[in-house]
């Protein structure tokens, strides 16, 4: 059923036009923080364990007599914490491809109504009505475990915010591998050359000077040697995310993990060769 979500073409009629109202906030350097780039991988799934474990601690509390204050309390820390939760959802909502996008609609669907649910429980709790407020809260529940269930198929099967290069030190093979001949390569431009079965990208700095990192970007696997450099650095067609050359650390847009970087040599008849550092 989520998998048929992801392939509901007419769901995008409502997600491109949102997604433009995110990408256009004026969020500057704290995008990156709500990201997660600081923490090296997404912020979001931090977030929600405060929500989600006040929402969780409330209904066990709903069965012990005499803590409807503790309860009350508990929700109430629920709904307020949701909202930073919610934007760093948002934000990386906002930079994933068109099938995570339309899961991750849905998952946003049953988390506000989830809000909504809880907030409608706060306010019942609060004028005494403790019955109704148990009542939306259970609700509020049903729809937290529905939703964290989208997200755990948007991780999980779908791998949003996962780190796409985590696995080239596994597919790389120990030792010096040939990318070709030095000469061959010009300075400032991008290259594409393959390692084995993983495509790498090469960069000429200044004469003598290579830079080779993984080619496919760690945020959504988009081909950097496709995208713009400049200042010693890479930026991504596909999502913006920006690389340092020199060590293919994460220094701009959605990316919170960094790029594998190879080490280079050049041989005595002029031949390119790289590899992981550490390898043999």
């Amino acid at each position: 059923m989520l998998d048929a979500v992801g392939g509901a073409e007419e769901l995008d009629a409502v997600a491109e036009p949102l997604r433009r109202v995110v990408q256009g906030l004026p969020l500057g350097r704290l995008r990156g923080v709500l990201h997660g780039r600081p923490l090296g991988h997404p912020l979001h799934p931090a977030l929600v364990q405060v929500p989600v474990g006040a929402w969780l601690s409330a209904g066990v509390l709903d069965f012990v007599p005499g803590s409807e204050r503790a309860a009350r309390l508990l929700v109430a820390v629920g709904v307020v914490t949701a909202a930073p939760a919610a934007w760093t959802g948002w934000v990386d909502w906002a930079e994933q491809p068109e099938r995570q996008r339309r899961t991750g609609l849905l998952h946003a669907v049953s988390i506000a109504t989830a809000i909504g649910l809880y907030g409608a429980s706060w306010a019942a709790r609060s004028r005494g009505r403790d019955g109704l407020g148990r009542v939306l809260g259970f609700a509020g529940l049903t729809a937290v475990g529905a939703g964290a269930a989208i997200g755990g198929h948007l991780a999980y099967r779908q791998a949003a915010g996962a780190n796409k290069a985590e696995a080239v030190p596994r597919l790389v093979e120990p030792g010096w591998h040939i990318l070709g001949r030095a000469a061959d390569f010009s300075v400032g431009e991008a290259a594409r050359r393959t390692v084995g079965e993983v495509p790498v990208l090469v960069v000429v700095e200044s004469q003598g000077v290579f830079h080779v990192l993984a080619d496919r970007c760690s945020h959504c696997s988009g081909p950097l040697s496709q995208g713009e450099i400049g200042d010693g650095r890479v930026k991504c067609p596909w999502h913006g995310s920006v690389f340092r050359l020199s060590d293919g650390w994460n220094v701009g847009g959605p990316a919170t993990a960094p790029q594998p970087r190879f080490t280079t040599r050049t041989d005595s008849d002029g031949m390119l060769r790289a590899r992981l550092p550490g390898a043999g």
